[in-house]
């Protein structure tokens, strides 16, 4: 099935730009609207789940770096639940997982992770994208990366 992704394989500037878009349009103007402008694809769902693992985990993991309390790993098994349903779900149901995700990936944004120089979570979400795709391009564009 060519629409996998393998894990942790970094995704191309075309996937993170086409889930940014899904995301955006799902945040800025509901569900129809998102579904009018993409379909809900596996290949969609998996990019989305990357996304998903790539917005999520660093906010929940534990880091040596860190003080380490209770909360710490409380809050990295909430991470790990969540990814591990997140899965579950594109794995049993790709396209239904695609909206989901979505919604999910909105949510923890807004209340996990605000940013107090984006207000609005678009703004939020235009930012990471952009933080995304400059990695995504820098990956892509290696002497020794694989096209």
């Amino acid at each position: 099935m060519p629409y996998l992704i393998p894990p942790r394989t970094q995704l191309t500037p075309e996937q993170v730009e086409r889930g940014f878009d899904y995301l955006l349009a799902l945040q800025t103007g509901g569900g129809a609207y998102a579904a009018g402008r993409t379909e809900a694809t596996p290949e969609l769902a998996f990019v989305l789940l990357r996304l998903a693992e790539d917005i999520i985990w660093p906010v929940t993991a534990v880091d040596g770096e860190s003080d380490l309390c209770a909360d710490s790993f409380a809050l990295d098994e909430v991470g790990c639940v969540l990814l591990s349903a997140l899965r579950d779900w594109v794995r049993d149901s790709p396209t239904t997982a695609v909206l989901g995700i979505t919604r999910s990936i909105i949510r923890f944004t807004a209340d996990v992770i605000p940013d107090p120089d984006h207000v609005d979570t678009a703004d939020t979400l235009e930012a990471m994208r952009d933080e995304r795709l400059v990695l995504a391009h820098a990956v892509h564009s290696a002497p020794d990366a694989h096209r």
